[in-house]
């Protein structure tokens, strides 16, 4: 994609808020849809070849023999999940190459989110009895999810390691937690998160800094719509557990992306500009305004998002007391970024103020000589 890029017109040029310095194509988010395409395609035609036969799958493992029969009942779910993201990507892939009205875009968004909440049904239930309730906050986390990971790809490098720890630490707290009604690991979801994990490792050898491409919204859309779905897909915990804090799992683990969201909408807002208005006032851009180089500030990201998902795998082995107690570190690391974005915005206010009565010390020494 990184030659086929400049043939599509996917190709990002610097601008006064984009200084890469050089044209830089973004076909990586296609690149990210065929590889997953692809690769589910070959494990498709593997299990209906492996399961057309009982003397084809003999040569397995027992331990893997018997999981055949489920991940052939999972391939609907499979390529619906798959279909509607690569939808996504195409939207994303229109904006990169013509520009969508923002509008459109969003609404396109919604209703994509709405087709896989109503129609297959994925949506959280947060033990509301009012179903009406559920689907409308599944929709909204699935477009909130998709926005906040677009957002956040604003740096080499940024939002495709931010999802490669939440697509892993939340697998691994998946593996670790048992679906009630099968009673075995959630083997489905986890491995669509592995894989989606390992579709941007690829990606991130060729977009860590100097990136050689980038993802664009067509990437930006298809991992914020993946991850959100396998939240949706994942079960937590049950109505009889004495642990309900596990159901925020998901809002742990994705702390940093919400938090640059909100803090992102809520300062254009502030200053009287539209949320969609693009800008450099992400956290990202804040913690390089603090003095931090790019890498320094994707490094910070990376290690607070560590931070909210190995908080997020320990929660399942603790009881509700512990629960507690992570959620709270989740929100004083959040806390503590904010406080010290606060006291590098007022320091470089104040060094930016020189007074005209007091020349200064370059200025006094010139003026003695």
């Amino acid at each position: 994609m990184i030659g086929f890029s400049e043939r599509l017109g996917l190709v990002d040029r610097p601008t006064e808020r984009k200084n890469h310095g050089r044209v830089v194509p973004k076909g990586g988010g296609v690149a990210m849809v065929l590889s997953m395409v692809v690769f589910f395609a070959g494990v498709s035609l593997g299990l209906w070849w492996l399961t057309g036969s009982n003397e084809r799958a003999a040569f397995l493992p027992e331990a893997l023999r018997t999981h055949l029969a489920g991940g052939l009942s999972k391939l609907d779910s499979l390529w619906w999940i798959l279909g509607l993201a690569a939808s996504l990507g195409l939207l994303g892939f229109c904006d990169d190459r013509w520009g969508v009205p923002w509008p459109i875009r969003l609404g396109l968004q919604f209703l994509i989110a709405g087709l896989c909440v109503y129609w297959q049904g994925w949506q959280m239930t947060v033990f509301i009895g009012v179903p009406a309730i559920g689907i409308g906050l599944s929709v909204i986390w699935i477009a909130a999810l998709i926005n906040s990971f677009n957002m956040l790809d604003n740096m080499d490098g940024l939002s495709a390691g931010v999802a490669s720890i939440v697509c892993v630490t939340l697998a691994v707290f998946l593996l670790n937690t048992v679906d009630v009604q099968k009673g075995s690991p959630q083997y489905f979801v986890a491995g669509l998160l592995f894989v989606l994990a390992g579709t941007l490792g690829g990606f991130l050898v060729f977009n860590r800094s100097p990136a050689r491409i980038f993802m664009g919204d067509s990437g930006s859309f298809f991992i914020g719509f993946m991850i959100a779905v396998c939240t949706l897909l994942a079960t937590y915990t049950h109505y009889e557990s004495d642990n309900k804090f596990r159901i925020l799992a998901a809002p742990m683990v994705l702390a940093v992306p919400f938090y640059d969201m909100i803090s992102v909408i809520w300062i254009r807002l502030r200053e009287g500009r539209s949320p969609f208005q693009a800008d450099r006032c992400h956290l990202s851009h804040r913690l390089e305004n603090m003095g931090m180089t790019r890498p320094e500030a994707v490094l910070t990201i990376y290690v607070l998002t560590g931070i909210c998902g190995l908080s997020t795998v320990t929660l399942s082995f603790v009881d509700a007391r512990g629960a507690g107690l992570l959620i709270a570190v989740v929100l004083l690391v959040l806390l503590l970024v904010a406080m010290l974005e606060q006291t590098g915005t007022r320091r470089k206010t104040v060094d930016n103020k020189v007074p005209e009565s007091q020349p200064s010390s370059r200025s006094a020494e010139a003026k003695s000589e």
